[in-house]
């Protein structure tokens, strides 16, 4: 699942990778015409969670952030499947947006969230050079058998 999908970017990747996704977001008429991707229209932050326990075999998240969201996407992982997350940390304020902190992560913000329930494979906290210059943390991690 790719969550807050916007345009489709990670989607797309993903599609063309081989896998199945669903792409979820308040708007996603940018989809609309995508072969292989079932688009679900959904506002994950006014309306319930639509996803049981288990079910998803992957999340992606990027530049997003609702932390009420952490608890919903750690239960819809099944066992083995892989969460990959990534989005802008504190001081991310100096580079650009976002700047309200409200959807900036505190430092190690995201690894605490991540390991108390999943299986982390890689954790970053860092700042990104270049034409996109941002702080961010990123994690890989894995839900195992409990």
């Amino acid at each position: 699942m790719d969550v807050a999908c916007g345009t489709g970017r990670h989607t797309r990747f993903l599609i063309q990778a081989g896998f199945k996704v669903e792409a979820v977001d308040r708007d996603v008429s940018a989809l609309a015409f995508l072969p292989g991707v079932v688009a679900r229209q959904a506002d994950l932050e006014g309306e319930p969670w639509p996803y049981s326990a288990g079910e998803l075999d992957g999340i992606v998240v990027t530049n997003y952030l609702y932390r009420p969201l952490f608890l919903h996407l750690f239960e819809a992982l099944a066992v083995g499947g892989v969460l990959i997350y990534e989005t802008f940390s504190e001081g991310n304020q100096r580079l650009g947006r976002p700047r309200n902190t409200d959807y900036l992560l505190k430092s190690g913000e995201l690894l605490e969230q991540v390991k108390a329930r999943l299986e982390v494979n890689d954790y970053e906290e860092l700042c990104v050079l270049g034409n996109n210059r941002a702080v961010v943390q990123r994690i890989c991690a894995v839900k195992a058998a409990r």
